[in-house]
Order: structure tokens, then C-alpha cells, then sequence
């Protein structure tokens, strides 16, 4: 009989989805333990909620099939509609409203994957990477600062030191639509215009508020069509909000101040303000700006973003705000809260290009080369010793006693030093060790090894019972 012919499946990601490298998830990791590093010091508590929800906990009890399909839903099991989370704030609103004895306020942080079936394209993702941190059951405004401290204090740990967050708020725009002789309900969509002036620019607002407009692509953006006097009005806020001044809270007084929703709005940014102040936090790290508005519908009161000013393309990388009506989704009482989430591998990304993460292909700091399979009992033994005391080690276990390919396999995947013995020098109670960062693998495959260990600074061959003294001089 002949041989049957095996089925191969093609080794291919689905359109918006990627893989990580263990050089990429190396970095991600480690900035995730600083970012936590951070949070933590600040009482923040770790919480991990579902990946999947039941489709009326995401968006809300009058859901219809087509939202559902604005998300990765799909009914599952005893015909249950469900969706993969899009964002953690409203797993969070339904944790909290299950734990009637929780302790609040609540601080927590969470970090996980999330879905969105958004278009994809560079740097978009249909699964992605977010780091959440919100203090829920408060209106007292001291919890606003705490989470623009707790930005702040995050790149600090992550050793950035040119960043700015900028923070305003929702109550004061509400109160600049109103003066602007907008209907509220208008009030959603004539933000969400507004949340993109950075990126598109004042004229390209204006033009959407009113008739519309097409973008680069020749695609027709359709306007809110607003009339000429509300236009003129935003435009009027907006130039103001846009001029850098020290006190723009002044100037925001002076023209919407007699609405009562914006005055609110200015008071609550002055305590903000005053807040950060007292712990430190100075302008140069978080600064008020009126033109921040964040499109989310479901922002009551502060608003914050964090840019890069090293790398403003990238736009915000750290963003939020106060959100008092979320949690009453699910109970009948209230319980707001306020949180600043993360796009992990937007964030990375940056300090990739600013060169404040180191990339490594290899958690190992030390490889035990095996060139005599006689002697794997003290190849082990050595192995154990460094393991023990903390450094992080492997032991060659590919098929090769060559031992010039072994070097090569520790050298591409980064590891920065070899322990290499044979019987001679086990019999000598010695050890040789190799510095492959000082000294790259030239040599060819069939190098011998007295050519190898004849290179000039690399290595350093020293009393077997000293190796781990050695290494840990060297890995400081």
C-alpha cells in the first residue's frame, strides 16, 4: 500500500492578530513588571475578570444582533449570547456591582487581552494588550489626581522623562455646548468630532461639525451640520482652548463660566489641580488642556491623556477619565468611579523607539555547554549550583557535542556567557568561562577547539569552587 498523502495546513494569523517573539514578550513582560512595580506602590490591587461576557453585560439590555456584531460575539452554549470584552471598565462596573461587601472605594489595576472587530492596519490590532487602573466609589476628586499621579509615577518607573499629561472636563465641554446653544442630546457626537483635532486639525473640525468633509483617501466624512452661530461659538472655544497660556482656566471662566455645567467643570479641574500640587506632581508632567476631550459617551467629569513629546506621532498612549454612571448599568444605586488604561504595545512600541527597553532573545544568563556526554553528571551539578543561587541557566540539551556550534546556538539566542569543561579540566577542578557579549562567534563549524580557546579577552579559565563567585561578579 502506499504511503497516504498527509493533509499540511498552512502556517498562517488571522487578519488583525500577531505573534510575539520571545525578544518582544521579553521587553512586554518586563515593562509590565515595572508598571506594576508602580501601581502597587500607589495600594493599587490586582484583579482579573472574564474574557467573555454575556453580550447584555457589554452593551447593555436592548442589544440588537447587529451590535452584537460590532463585537467578536456569537451565541454559545444553551443558545447564550456572548462576546469577548472590548475593554475592561465595564468588566469592572459588573465585578463591582456583584460584591455587595467590597471595600470601597476599590483600587484596582488588571491588564489582559482585548477584541475589537475594528479595521486593521499599522500598529492596529483586533487583540491587543491594555493595563487599567481605576479607583471605584468615590466622587471625592482626590481619586482623579491619584490616578493622574499614578501615570505620572508609571513613567517615572519606566525611566521616561519627557511626557506630558493633560487632563480637562467633560462637565466643562457639556457646558460649552450648552453655551454654544447646542441641544444636549447633540452633545456625544459634537465630542467625538471634537476628540479629533490633534490628529486632524482645527479646519477639518470645523468642517465636519458643519457640511462635512473628505479625507486623505478621497472618502466623504459626513458633517453634523451644525449651524454657522454654534460653529462660530466652538471655534471660538476651540482657538481659545488651543492658545498655551498659564492660567486657561481663567480664560475659559471669563467666556462659558456663567453656564452653570462649565463653572462646575472649572472648579473641579482647579481641585484637580491643586491636589496634584501637593503631591508633587509639577506642570511640566501634568498640565490642564481644554482641547482633550476623549470620545468614549459614557465620560462624566475629568478627561486625561499622556503623549510622548520625544515621539507625538504616536499620539496618547495613556489615557481616561471619570465615568459616574457606568456601574448603575447593573444596580440601582451609585457608584462612580474614575481610570486611565494603557495600550501596552503602542507603549512598547515607543520605548522600543526611544530606546528605553532593552531587547533580549534569551531569559537564560548562562549556558552549561556539554561536549563530553560522560561527564553529564557534573554538567548537571553545575547547572543546579547556578539555579540555586538565583542565576537564571540552561544546559545544552541539542544533539551536537560540537562545541563551537553549541556557542553559536548560546550567541544567536542572546545568552551572554558559556561554562565550558571537559574531562581534562573537570579532572584539574577547573572550568572555563566564555564572555560571548565581549567576544561573538567567528569562527567556522569546524574550528577546533584549541583554535577557540587560543581568542584573545573572551574567556577566563578559573577554580571550579569559584564559578559562581565569578559569575556573580560579572552579571552584578
Amino acid at each position: 500500500m502506499g504511503k497516504e498523502k498527509v493533509q499540511r495546513v498552512r502556517p498562517q494569523l488571522l487578519k488583525g492578530f500577531r505573534d510575539y517573539s520571545p525578544s518582544e514578550q521579553i521587553a512586554r513582560e518586563a515593562m509590565l513588571g515595572k508598571v506594576r512595580s508602580a501601581v502597587e506602590l500607589m495600594g493599587f490591587l490586582p484583579l482579573q475578570t472574564a474574557s467573555l461576557e454575556f453580550a447584555e453585560t457589554l452593551l447593555g439590555p436592548h442589544y440588537s444582533s447587529d451590535s452584537l456584531a460590532e463585537l467578536f460575539g456569537f451565541t454559545g452554549p444553551d443558545d447564550i449570547n456572548m462576546a469577548l470584552r472590548y475593554e475592561f471598565t465595564v468588566s469592572l462596573a459588573r465585578y463591582v456591582a456583584s460584591q455587595p461587601d467590597l471595600a470601597l472605594p476599590f483600587r484596582r489595576y488588571q491588564y489582559g487581552n482585548v477584541w475589537r472587530v475594528d479595521k486593521p492596519g499599522p500598529g492596529r490590532f483586533r487583540e491587543f494588550m491594555q493595563f487599567d487602573i481605576d479607583i471605584v466609589g468615590t466622587q471625592n476628586l482626590l481619586a482623579d489626581a491619584e490616578i493622574i499621579a499614578a501615570m505620572v509615577t508609571i513613567f517615572e518607573h519606566l525611566g521616561v522623562r519627557r511626557f506630558a499629561v493633560r487632563y480637562s472636563s467633560r462637565k466643562l465641554l457639556n457646558g460649552v455646548v450648552e453655551w454654544a446653544g447646542i441641544a444636549p442630546e447633540r452633545g456625544p457626537e459634537v465630542m467625538r468630532v471634537i476628540d479629533k483635532l490633534e490628529k486632524q486639525g482645527k479646519d477639518a473640525v470645523l468642517l465636519e461639525l458643519g457640511p462635512g468633509r473628505e479625507d486623505k483617501s478621497g472618502d466623504k466624512i459626513p458633517g453634523l451640520n451644525l449651524g454657522r452661530t454654534e460653529i462660530a461659538k466652538l471655534e471660538e472655544f476651540l482657538t481659545l482652548a488651543g492658545t498655551q497660556d498659564s492660567d486657561p482656566l481663567a480664560h475659559a471662566q471669563a467666556l462659558v463660566g456663567k453656564v452653570e455645567a462649565a463653572r462646575v467643570g472649572i472648579e473641579e479641574l482647579r481641585e484637580i489641580e491643586r491636589h496634584l500640587r501637593g503631591m508633587s506632581i509639577e506642570p511640566s508632567e501634568a498640565r490642564i488642556d481644554l482641547t482633550i476631550v476623549r470620545g468614549l459617551g459614557y465620560y462624566t467629569g475629568a478627561v486625561f491623556e499622556t503623549t510622548l513629546l520625544d515621539l507625538p506621532e504616536f499620539g496618547s498612549v495613556f489615557s481616561g477619565g471619570r465615568y459616574d454612571n457606568l456601574v448603575e448599568r447593573f444596580i440601582n444605586k451609585p457608584c462612580p468611579g474614575v481610570g486611565s488604561s494603557i495600550g501596552i504595545d503602542r507603549l512598547l512600541a515607543a520605548l522600543i523607539e526611544l530606546k528605553a527597553v532593552e531587547l533580549t532573545t534569551s531569559t537564560s544568563q548562562v549556558i552549561v555547554t556539554t561536549m563530553d556526554r560522560e561527564r553529564i553528571g557534573d554538567y548537571l551539578n553545575i547547572l543546579h549550583e547556578l539555579r540555586q543561587v538565583g542565576i537564571r541557566a540552561e544546559i545544552y540539551s541539542g544533539d551536537t557535542r560540537n562545541l563551537t556550534k553549541q556557542i553559536k546556538y548560546a550567541d544567536k539566542v542572546g545568552i551572554p556567557f558559556a561554562v565550558i569543561a571537559g574531562s581534562d579540566e573537570f579532572e584539574a577542578g577547573r572550568v572555563t568561562v566564555k564572555n560571548l557579549v565581549a567576544g561573538r562567534v567567528k569562527g567556522s563549524e569546524t574550528a577546533d577547539r584549541e583554535t577557540w580557546l587560543a581568542a584573545e579577552g573572551i574567556q577566563e579559565t578559573i577554580p571550579r569552587s569559584q564559578l559562581i563567585q565569578y559569575l556573580r561578579s560579572r552579571l552584578g
